[in-house]
């Protein structure tokens, strides 16, 4: 059965750093992309950033330069690395697979679209 099990996420200050672990078990990795989407307390969703089979990663603007995915193919394992975080960063963060577009590639916005975890709270003080 296909599962994405996430880790890390946590409470930090304005300025820290979080880890983000997502172990997909059962998914042909290849024909998906990877990636983290996040629900806002007011329940906005927003596609963060995704990577594809290959390596090819696409942020959102409001995290570009402040976030990287990584993949791991051997143990289909992504990781989200956040760095600089601001209060506007916490949210409750889903690890997600999608398909890629009919061009294949891998879009943030398709995301909250795919199938989802859990997710894992990330809470950043001012």
């Amino acid at each position: 059965q296909e599962q994405l099990a996430e880790s890390g996420g946590g409470s930090v200050q304005a300025g820290g750093s979080l880890r983000l672990s997502c172990a997909a078990s059962d998914y042909a990795s290849s024909m998906y992309c990877m990636g983290w989407f996040r629900q806002t307390p007011s329940n906005e969703r927003e596609g963060v950033a995704t990577i594809d089979s290959d390596g090819r990663t696409r942020y959102s603007d409001s995290v570009k330069g402040r976030f990287t995915i990584a993949k791991d193919n051997a143990k289909e394992t992504a990781y989200l690395q956040m760095n600089s975080l601001k209060p506007e960063d916490t949210a409750m963060y889903y690890c997600a697979v999608a398909f890629p577009s009919s061009g294949g590639y891998c879009y943030t916005e398709a995301l909250p679209f795919g199938h989802a975890g859990q997710g894992t709270q990330v809470t950043v003080s001012s």
